[in-house]
């Protein structure tokens, strides 16, 4: 039984009994790669990071807390957005670090440049946005803590900051801590850092796993299941 929990079970996705946790000893922030990121992604990567199963699964996520017309910042963007195909006329930025990357995602209205983990401050007024996501990315923030509390100012009040993520990821890039921890307790990070921000209300988690994989994957002769998808998402407070 231990051992299910452990390995395959629940997981610590909230904090027990509200108790603290302790994630940030030692050198939770450090990658392989400790390059400026604007040196590694000079090469566009034109490649999808999930299967196409879990992309559907973080198109409904996100259609969770979009609506027509909404200003949407897609934070740490590329070339696809992952934006459900039933919600109309979003004006989306994109905030990535390749130009060609972001040229090719045709769900963008606009466009940003902008090394995150150099400087967490974003290139927008207070308020701007009626909702941001982040997808497959959060794994390589060194700066959350700053990033969190810069979401939350751009985001008009009451609305939603939303990220996903799975078990793939650029190996020289991605921080330690994210490798040192169970799958679930990612999501407990994620948690800390939106309440380190103390800007967030309504915090939640969800995981989505078990899924068949497509057979047209890549991955199908290999791997029987669909790349999980986790999910954290808070709501800027009022």
């Amino acid at each position: 039984m231990i051992e299910e929990l452990t390995t395959n079970g629940p997981g610590m996705q909230a904090r027990l009994r509200e108790g603290e946790t302790d994630f940030f000893s030692g050198e939770p922030f450090a990658r392989l790669d400790g390059r400026q990121d604007d040196l590694f992604y000079q090469t566009p990567r034109l490649v999808q990071h999930i299967d196409s199963a879990a992309i559907g699964v973080v198109r409904d996520i996100h259609a969770r807390f979009l609506e027509p017309e909404m200003a949407v910042l897609d934070l740490m963007s590329s070339w696809v957005s992952h934006l459900p195909t039933d919600v109309a006329n979003l004006a989306v930025t994109g905030l990535g670090l390749n130009t060609v990357e972001l040229e090719q995602n045709p769900a963008l209205v606009a466009r940003q440049i902008h090394d995150l983990n150099s400087d967490p401050t974003l290139p927008f007024a207070t308020a701007s946005f009626d909702a941001v996501i982040c997808s497959m990315s959060v794994e390589y923030l060194i700066r959350p803590f700053e990033i969190f509390a810069e979401v939350a100012r751009v985001l008009k009040p009451g609305a939603a900051f939303v990220l996903t993520f799975s078990e793939r990821w650029f190996p020289s890039k991605v921080i330690q801590l994210w490798l040192d921890i169970h799958p679930f307790e990612r999501l407990a990070v994620v948690l800390d850092y939106f309440r380190a921000a103390n800007l967030y209300t309504e915090l939640g988690t969800e995981t989505v796993r078990g899924l068949a994989r497509p057979e047209d994957d890549t991955y199908a002769p290999t791997q029987l299941e669909s790349d999980p998808v986790y999910a954290v998402w808070g709501y800027r407070d009022r």
